[in-house]
Formats: structure tokens, sequence, C-alpha cells
């Protein structure tokens, strides 16, 4: 079986409303090398943090294997990154989770506040990352259910354009309500007074099967998508648009705030309301709604919350902000919210402690939190001792060399020469960067890195920007070429002011 998804065929036989089976999706396998493999495609360098990651990443799937009584012993090894900005810790942490399929979240340290202080509780990145398993396991369900759906949606607009014979005519009238008053049938136009036989019924019967079934193969063949039909959709009523909080924030309330909107929510009526449009369109709306109907949310919300538990990864970015505590120099002499209360706070969520989100309880004994940060000012072990303890692997990355940014403008499958590329491509232009022109871009990044601010590889989007500044105005208005060559004169022409004026380069560069 193929670890990596397993799809239920749906049977003709569902009817709305039946359970569809989950098209469960476990922790991708990949053996250590083949993720190191995986994540070059995208970082140069920086062998040791993504050795480090692939063990992490393989072990969650080992645990997996492990004996049941032994499998909730074995916690994962947290890791911080450290390393100046723009050396590719977030890039690790991000491509990471696209291969193990994972709950992923990438949160800022600092932005959240010690208990009883105006801010966001560190318990709120559990239910975040909860909401986001939520989103995946319930778009994966319903790309599940997408056959039937769209089959149901197709006989809705069939009902529209030619209604189905649901019921025959009785061959005895029924008796009149009003004596002198014939009463009309609703479903034929026929009086209800006028007899049919079972072949004529029959024939007409055939006769709109045949009109459907010649609707429904113009329908799949695009030919009516055009055409304007009436539909009701239903309107969420306006409590799901309106934001719930507290008027000074608070821990919980957030999740507070999103209980209240989904009591108020699920009280108010749904309201249906006409519109016309397309055919097209209709597929479309009758496709998701018929989509959720067909999904279990008790199934949902049990996978997804099994996922969190299991495989979920948080990535702590600038945790070296919360370094430290309010003695430490220059920070004053009152109360710091934000660094030591943060890092208490953190602390049993790191360790393992049971959070309450409007889903149920969710359990972080074994979801896998990577920290990062530059660490200029502080050092990791200006860090609490028991949360350093919880982050067992420390790596260090390497800052970039000159070597390093001519791979990173052309070897990734995102290389920024190829992005650029392509936007100028889509106006018939072919751009061409010759060896030397890499080169020196490459040159200048790590001179203005070394003599501004190190920001490594995210300088070489401000080179770019600045040396292709012109080219991007002037096309296609003024630059009327097909082929373009950027040769290290173009670059040394554009570039040279700038770098050689510092102050200039600390605004532009």
């Amino acid at each position: 079986m193929d670890t990596k998804e397993e799809i239920t065929t749906l049977s003709d036989e569902q009817k709305n409303g039946e359970e569809i089976a989950t098209p469960h999706k476990e922790l991708r396998v990949h053996t250590p090398h083949e993720i190191v493999q995986e994540l070059d495609k995208y970082i140069i360098g920086q062998g040791n943090a993504k050795r480090s990651v692939a063990i992490a990443l393989r072990n969650r799937w080992r645990r997996q294997q492990v004996a049941e009584d032994l499998r909730e012993e074995i916690m994962p090894n947290n890791i911080i990154l450290i390393g100046p900005t723009g050396v590719g810790k977030t890039e690790i942490a991000r491509r990471l989770a696209r291969l193990a399929g994972a709950p992923f979240l990438k949160v800022e340290a600092t932005k959240y506040t010690e208990v009883g202080y105006v801010g966001r509780d560190v318990e709120s990145m559990i239910r975040d990352l909860t909401e986001l398993a939520i989103t995946m396991v319930k778009s994966e369900q319903m790309e599940a259910a997408e056959p039937k759906a769209r089959a149901n949606a197709e006989e809705r607009i069939l009902d529209i354009l030619v209604p189905p014979m649901t019921q025959s005519v009785p061959q005895t009238p029924p008796p009149m309500m009003f004596p002198g008053v014939p009463v009309s049938s609703t479903i034929t136009g026929v009086p209800q007074g006028t007899a049919r036989t079972p072949s004529e019924t029959k024939e007409m019967a055939e006769l709109n099967e045949n009109t459907r079934k010649r609707f429904r193969e113009k329908i799949r063949a695009g030919e009516m998508d055009e055409r304007e039909i009436e539909v009701d959709v239903q309107q969420a009523p306006p409590i799901a648009s309106m934001q719930i909080m507290g008027p000074l924030g608070g821990p919980g309330m957030d999740e507070i705030g999103q209980n209240i909107q989904d009591i108020l929510g699920g009280m108010l009526p749904k309201k249906n309301k006409r519109r016309r449009v397309t055919i097209a369109e209709a597929r479309a709306i009758f496709e998701q709604e018929e989509a959720a109907k067909l999904i279990d949310m008790d199934n949902v919300i049990r996978e997804a919350i099994e996922r969190v538990e299991s495989g979920g990864i948080i990535f702590l970015d600038e945790i070296d902000k919360i370094a430290g505590g309010s003695k430490r120099e220059g920070s004053g002499g009152g109360p710091d919210v934000s660094r030591e209360g943060v890092q208490r706070d953190l602390l049993p969520i790191v360790e393992g402690s049971n959070v309450s989100t409007r889903y149920g309880i969710v359990r972080t004994d074994h979801i896998l939190f990577i920290g990062s940060g530059a660490f200029h000012v502080t050092k990791p072990s200006d860090l609490i001792p028991e949360l350093q303890g919880r982050f067992p692997i420390r790596v260090e990355l390497d800052s970039l060399t000159q070597e390093d940014f001519i791979k990173i403008l052309t070897i990734p499958e995102n290389a920024l020469l190829k992005q650029y590329t392509a936007l100028l491509g889509t106006e018939g232009v072919e751009v061409e960067f010759t060896p030397d022109a890499i080169q020196a871009i490459a040159r200048t990044a790590f001179e203005v890195n070394e003599a501004v601010e190190n920001i490594g590889a995210r300088r070489l989007h401000t080179i770019l920007t600045t040396l292709l500044e012109q080219v991007l105005y002037d096309v296609p208005d003024v630059v009327k070429e097909k082929h373009l060559k950027i040769d290290a004169k173009f670059v040394d022409e554009r570039l040279d002011k700038v770098v050689k004026n510092r102050d200039l380069s600390q605004y532009i560069l």
C-alpha cells in the first residue's frame, strides 16, 4: 500500500449525508539521506542543520513503529538553529513540514506575552496549529469526496434545467377541494381530472430521462457553461464575519471569542439568497455544498488532533529575542513580560501538557519544536535552564560565502535568476545572465553584507531589484529587444556607484 496516501473509492450507491472514508495520510516515509537530498533542491549548504532535521523527522516515523508501551516514552529531540538572518533557517523548517505532510506553524516568539498581560498567550500557538490541521484534513476529505460531489452537483443543475418526473398522475382523479374548480397538477401541468394510461406515463418518463441524458452530456462537454440559471445560495449569518474579542485581550480571549462566535452563528438561521449565475459558476457552488455534506466533521476533528499530537511541527522564530530577562543590560529595572515570563509559559508547552482548544484537548508531548535565532546579542545559555534542556539539539548555521551566493542564484529550483527570467518571459523577452554577471552579482552581495549588515541571501533580492529596476520599468514600452543579455559590465554600471557610497547603500541595499 502506498504510504503517502490511501484513497477510498466512492461507490455510486452512496447518498448525501453518508460518511466518506477518510484518505488517511500517515507521516510520509523518507530516509534521512532522501530528506537531505530534497532539502538540497532549495537550500544551499548548511549540511549540519539538514542532517539534524532529517534525523528528527525520521525519528518521528521510527517512533510510530515502536511497541505502544514504549512509544509514549520516546520524546522528540527539539532543535535550536543558530545563525545570522537569511541563511536558510526558516526555509529548512518549511520544506521539512512539506516533506512530512505534517501540520506546520511558524510563529514569532516576540508576539507572545506572559499570562495576565495584554497580548497572545503561548497556548494560542497550539490552537492555531490545530486549526491548520483541521483545514488540512478537511481539504483532503473534500478532495476524496469530489467525484460524488461532482455527480450530485450535476444532478442539481439538471433538476433546474429539466425537472425529473418524480411521480405519475393517478388514473382516478382525487376529489375536488372546491366544487367546480379543477385542481391542476404541479408536476406535469396536466389537469388532475385527465386520466393517463401506464404506457403514456412510461413514454413521458423515457422522454424526460432522454432529455436529461442529452443535457448531461452537454454539461459535461462544457457546451452550456455560459448559460445562466437561478440558484439558491446559502449565506453565512452576519455573526460569522464579526470579531468578538475582549476590550483588553488577555489570556485565552481569542479562544473565548471564537467559541462565542460559533455559538451565536449556530443559533442564527441560515438564509438562502436567490442568484442568477452561469452553469459553470453553479457547478462550483454546488460541488462545494455537496462535498461539505459528505464530510464527517467528527472524523475530521479526530484525525486532525491525532496529526497534531503525533506529527505537528512548530517553528519558533526569533527565540533569541526572549532570551534573558529584566536583569539584562539595557533592559531597565521593571518587569519584562516578553522575555523570562514567556519562557516560563513556554516551558510546559514544550515539555508536554494538555491544551484546551475549541475541538477538544490537544496533548503537546510529541510535537516537534524547532527554535531559531541569530543570537547576536544573547546566547542560548541566556535561556532559562529548564527551557535549554528541552532543546537538546543545537546546530550552528554558517554565514554565506561568495560561492554560496553563486549556487543560490543558479542551483535551487526556485532560484532568483530563474524567477526573473520567467517574469520577463511573460513579456516575450528572453533574459540571459552570463557567468561573469552571476559572479559580479554574488561578489556584490557578499561585499555589501560584509560592509553594511549581514542579511544573508535576502541581500540578493535587493541587489537584483536594484540591478533590474530600469529593465522591469522599460519593458515592454521602451525595450523592444526580444533577447536581453546581462553581463558583468551591465552589473558594474548599475551597482558600482551604490556599492561604493556606503551611506547610499544602507538605504538602497
